[in-house]
């Protein structure tokens, strides 16, 4: 079970339990049939799923367990606290940015919920980094953009992204034991939030893109191509800064960087599992992201099989 609580919860109580299981399962009770993307049905069910799957740990009483000198080497030496840290700041205040343009109450404390569990991120990456005695660069001052929409859909593609991989990594560290499992499992619903977070953003734009009039979908979906168009320029340029001294852009999202050894093949399957696994819970009736899971399905075609691992997929 995740080492976290909050402050009158204990580590191995139920209440602990049963709030974990809440955030990784959920079904929309208003209606067993199908669910028009674009009506307000569609928008009270996955405003309602990133509500009613929020889970209350509390950053600053997170268990962060004892390392020893090795894995200690290990967490403090990889180059990217500042970049994560810097990265969830400007996310919580673009996201925060567009909740204050949203009329609608439910959808308004839902994209807040999502901004204030941006800025958790945060707080949790930070303690993190002062409990193993990492020292972080001077913060930057986040700015967001005059089009809170555009910051709003660049932060959530991004996550779309970002978050694919991710998954992947973060099961590729816990099967190596790069670090200690106590640690793999307190931060466990950071990366379970972020699950929640894409798949309640993929929907927004599906339903958001329904609801244009015919004249303004071209509008919206140049929109659309121009965030992703961005999003692609900002990642060729982090790929060819790789192996540069630049402690900000050093960092590249292979399996090496967590220390494990295995193929592009391998990782990409790791990540189509895991990406599948941690939504596996929710309605099915929600949009799943699929940009990332088609190009890397994609991609997978031109690679040879891995070989066959004896460790399955934990459920």
């Amino acid at each position: 079970m995740p080492a976290f609580h909050d402050d009158s919860v204990p580590l191995d109580s139920a209440r602990a339990r049963a709030a974990d299981h809440t955030a990784r399962h959920w079904t929309f009770d208003e209606t067993p049939g199908p669910v028009t993307v674009g009506t307000d049905q569609h928008m009270r069910m996955f405003a309602r799923m990133l509500l009613e799957t929020h889970n209350p740990y509390k950053p600053r009483v997170l268990d962060w367990p004892p390392l020893d000198a090795e894995a200690h080497a290990r967490l403090t030496g990889l180059p990217i606290w500042d970049i994560a840290v810097q990265t969830e700041g400007r996310a919580a205040l673009r996201v925060l940015d567009f909740a204050a343009t949203i009329a609608d109450p439910l959808l308004n404390e839902a994209v807040v919920m999502d901004g204030n569990e941006e800025a958790r991120h945060k707080k949790v990456l930070s303690n993190l980094v002062e409990a193993y005695g990492v020292v972080l660069e001077p913060e930057p001052e986040y700015t967001g953009f005059r089009d809170v929409e555009w910051g709003w859909m660049r932060t959530g593609y991004s996550e779309c992204i970002d978050s694919f991989f991710a998954f992947g990594l973060f099961e590729a560290a816990r099967r190596s034991g790069y670090f200690p499992p106590d640690l793999v499992d307190t931060f466990e619903p950071v990366i379970q939030e972020e699950a929640r977070h894409i798949l309640f953003f993929q929907n927004w734009v599906s339903w958001q893109r329904a609801r244009q009039p015919w004249w303004r979908k071209p509008y919206y979906w140049a929109k659309t191509i121009a965030v992703w168009a961005v999003l692609g320029w900002d990642r060729l340029v982090l790929a060819r800064s790789l192996g540069g001294d630049s402690k900000d852009t050093n960092f590249t999202a292979s399996s090496d960087s967590i220390g494990v050894s295995m193929s592009a093949a391998e990782l990409m399957d790791i990540c189509l599992a895991e990406n599948d696994r941690r939504m596996a819970g929710y309605d099915p009736r929600l949009l799943r992201p699929t940009t990332m899971p088609f190009l890397v399905r994609l991609a997978r075609r031109f690679m040879k099989a891995p070989k066959p691992t004896s460790e399955p997929i934990p459920a």
